[in-house]
């Protein structure tokens, strides 16, 4: 078989050296902000344990007389959603917008006391997720990433079969030779760390890849599917369910985002109770403990949101992201009537979504407690380890007084068919397949560029 073109086999490396570069700051990114939301749990107990733990006592306040106080300490906020307490030394939350400013406000549940609020965007692990989801810098962010993700497949993949061992030698990719020093000590940690960490990276990016605002959202769309019965003679909002999540709080999990969100029925009203004018707000009929009674009666754990109506046809949206996806509910009522317009279980989610769903869970370190979470910890070392080890091996073989690519090393027999993979996996995710073609357009264009200055200096 003929050999490919000297030209195309370099022009190759380079995209996957350029790949690498790009893609380095956004793994770091990923693990630093990783580790951050993997201890979610027990840094905001280190660092907001005043509002968040309260001493149980006999009585609790109803959820409607702990709304009464919010509205009273901020009446000029709209309430967005509450959270229950979880368990009997925990503090209940509203969040709440005031002036354009999302707060989480924390209330005693038992003492009737406004303990505090923070930031609804601006504290640490909300930050955090931003970042880790968005950059901060909303659908751009969320592309930056998308893509960043995909080339990191696309490298791990490549790479993987680059660096199989091949005969019996260990050394260098099973384990460093500690030995080494220099360029190869480096070359060595790399490989090992890339290695050994490839297939766990491999399973965090691709769990991460869909949550992502354009291939996550044409997965999901693609195959979660839920019986049209469960949605019959139910009006529809023209919303998804997917829309009460935003870049700072998870509400909703992935397996139900692209169900239809239900509206409530103005007309639905019980006990002899009018429709609000049509100029005039809309008032719940039922009052937020209804909602919660509604919970308790149809099994749903504790760690559950309810976000409030909003707006006339809005319905109470009751929303448990169970660290086991098998307690996941989501739940629709109607603001008016209190009827339950929808319940979407884990018996509901297609094969797929429990596989993705519980995949999350995993990436999230949630789904067996601590050593969950160390096994993710492992896994941000890992890559940290590998993106470092990756930058120092590229400065010292990169060509004398430039910041270029290294020479194409002429003992990769396996590079054709890398080469492949790495095409397939452009076709698999779009934002990379196009980057790659507009990679190729652009270094096309500057080969010939340069083709006609050397023409015009001769």
């Amino acid at each position: 078989m003929k050999q490919p073109a000297p030209s195309f086999y370099n022009l190759a490396w380079r995209w996957h050296f350029y790949a690498g570069l790009f893609v380095i700051p956004f793994l770091i990114l990923l693990s630093l902000t990783g580790i951050i939301y993997l201890f979610k749990p027990q840094l905001d107990q280190l660092m907001y344990a005043d509002l968040l733990q309260v001493p149980a006592a006999e009585q609790r306040l109803s959820a409607d007389e702990q709304l009464t106080l919010v509205r009273q300490a901020y009446p000029e906020a709209g309430i967005t959603q509450y959270l229950p307490p979880v368990n009997a030394e925990r503090s209940a939350q509203f969040v709440i917008e005031v002036g354009g400013q999302g707060l989480n406000v924390f209330v005693d549940p038992y003492r009737g006391q406004v303990l505090g609020s923070q930031d609804a965007q601006s504290n640490l692990q909300a930050i955090a997720r931003q970042l880790h989801g968005e950059l901060m810098i909303g659908t751009l962010g969320d592309r930056l990433i998308e893509l960043a993700a995909g080339w990191g497949i696309v490298l791990v993949v490549s790479g993987l079969y680059l660096w199989w061992p091949r005969g019996s030698a260990g050394a260098g990719v099973l384990w460093p030779r500690l030995a080494s020093r220099g360029r190869l000590f480096w070359r060595d940690l790399h490989a090992v760390t890339g290695f050994w960490g490839s297939l766990l990276l491999l399973f965090m990016l691709l769990t991460g890849m869909t949550w992502t605002g354009f291939w996550g959202a044409q997965f999901a769309g693609a195959w979660n599917h839920f019986p049209a019965a469960m949605w019959d003679d139910v009006p529809q909002s023209g919303k998804l369910t997917g829309s009460l999540n935003d870049s700072s709080r998870q509400t909703v999990a992935w397996a139900v985002e692209t169900t239809p969100l239900p509206a409530s029925d103005p007309h639905a009203a019980h006990n002899g109770h009018a429709a609000a004018a049509a100029d005039g707000p809309l008032a719940p009929q039922v009052g937020l403990q209804h909602v919660l009674d509604t919970a308790a009666a149809r099994g749903v754990l504790p760690g559950y949101s309810i976000t409030l109506p909003k707006g006339g046809e809005g319905v109470y949206s009751i929303a448990l992201f169970a660290d086991d996806p098998r307690n996941d509910a989501t739940l629709h009522i109607d603001q008016y009537s209190g009827a339950v317009l929808a319940d979407v279980r884990w018996k509901d989610y297609g094969p797929l979504a429990k596989t993705v769903e519980t995949g999350v869970m995993l990436h999230e370190g949630k789904l067996f407690g601590l050593a969950n979470q160390l096994l993710m910890l492992l896994v941000c070392l890992l890559v940290l380890l590998s993106a470092v080890s990756g930058l120092i091996m590229w400065w010292t073989r990169r060509p004398q007084g430039s910041f270029g690519v290294p020479p194409l090393r002429h003992d990769l027999p396996r590079w054709k068919t890398a080469i492949v993979i790495m095409l397939l996996l452009g076709a698999v995710f779009p934002l990379v397949g196009a980057s790659l073609l507009l990679i190729w357009a652009l270094d096309l264009l500057l080969a010939r560029v340069g083709a006609v200055r050397r023409l015009a200096r001769e």
